[in-house]
C-alpha cells in the first residue's frame, strides 16, 4: 500500500496522497501508516481526532496554538475546501508566507500542517466535512489565531462574502502576532 508524500514550497509542509483503490463495491482509503509517516520524519504522536461540517462560503481560521503548538493532518471527507497554511516560524525564510491547496473527496489528498503554522480553510462546495488529526495536546488557554482577512498576509480567498464565526472575526492581526510572540518553533 503506497503513499505518495511530497514537499510543498514552504519547508515542513507536505501534501499526502494516501493509498486509494476503488471497484464496484466502493472504495478503500488508507490515510495513515505510522512507519511511512516516520520515514518522512513526521512525528505522529496522535493526541486527538475530530471533524467539522461547514456550508459553502464558510471560512474557518487562521488558527494556531501559542504554547506547545500542534501539527495536524487535514483532509476532506465530503466536499471541497481551499486549505490555507501560514508560516509563523520567525526564523524561517518563508515567515509570513502562505500556501493553499485544494482538498476534496475527489482528490483524497491530505495536508501535513507542521507546528508553527496557522491553519484555515474556505468551503467551495455546498457542504464540506473536514477531518483533523492533531499531534500534541490541545491547550484551550493558548488557542489563538490571526484574522482570515489580515491585510499584511493578503490571502486571496475566493469567497467574496464569507461566513465567519464571531471568534474568528476578533482574532489578532499578523502585526499583533509579530509584536507579541517570539517563538520560532
Amino acid at each position: 500500500m503506497d503513499f505518495n508524500i511530497q514537499d510543498l514550497p514552504i519547508q515542513g509542509a507536505k501534501l499526502i496522497s494516501p493509498f486509494y483503490i476503488q471497484d464496484e463495491r466502493g472504495y478503500f482509503l488508507k490515510n495513515y501508516e505510522k512507519d511511512i509517516f516516520e520515514q518522512w520524519d513526521l512525528c505522529t504522536d496522535i493526541y486527538e481526532s475530530f471533524e467539522s461540517s461547514s456550508k459553502r462560503g464558510v471560512i474557518r481560521g487562521l488558527h494556531f496554538q501559542t504554547l506547545k503548538p500542534q501539527s495536524k493532518i487535514v483532509r476532506v471527507i465530503r466536499g471541497t475546501v481551499r486549505d490555507v497554511i501560514v508560516d509563523l516560524r520567525k526564523d524561517s525564510e518563508t515567515f509570513g508566507k502562505y500556501i493553499d491547496v485544494i482538498l476534496s473527496d475527489k482528490n483524497h489528498l491530505s495536508l501535513w500542517v507542521p507546528k508553527g503554522f496557522a491553519h484555515g480553510f474556505e468551503v467551495l462546495s455546498e457542504e464540506a466535512i473536514t477531518s483533523y488529526i492533531c499531534i500534541g495536546k490541545y491547550l484551550k488557554s493558548y488557542d489563538s489565531g490571526i484574522r482570515w482577512n489580515d491585510k499584511e498576509l493578503n490571502i486571496k480567498w475566493e469567497t467574496k462574502y464569507p461566513i465567519v464565526s464571531d471568534r474568528d472575526s476578533r482574532l489578532m492581526s499578523f502585526r499583533e502576532y509579530k509584536e507579541n510572540y517570539n517563538e520560532s518553533w
